[in-house]
């Protein structure tokens, strides 16, 4: 019974650092927009978020359209820029600062 009460929170416990790494982050997404993406599309990363709602960024990443609608509304973009992990930081970024959201970046 000690046994198993000891891997049931030895995996608990790594569990909880997987999963806190493993989830994308606005903030993330923003410093990368700022970083890589504000050049490419000529305008800041408040003025790309509001291009859609909330809804619409959603059914855009789940129909996996994220990165070609980054290429419709920033033209100089290049598929392939970045990378999977970047994409799914942008897109929480995106999400976070919808038109319909609310929410202002501070970019």
């Amino acid at each position: 019974m000690k046994k198993i009460a000891s891997i049931i929170f030895a995996a608990m416990l790594g569990a909880s650092f997987v999963s806190t790494a493993a989830f994308a982050s606005p903030e993330k997404g923003q410093r990368i927009y700022q970083k890589k993406l504000k050049k490419v599309c000529g305008f800041n990363g408040a003025k790309f978020a509001a291009k859609h709602t909330q809804d619409e960024w959603e059914e855009i990443h789940d129909a996996g359209k994220f990165e070609d609608e980054i290429q419709k509304l920033c033209p100089k973009y290049k598929k392939g820029y970045l990378k999977k992990s970047q994409l799914e930081n942008v897109y929480d970024f995106a999400y976070e600062y919808a038109s319909d959201s609310g929410n202002v970046p501070s970019c």
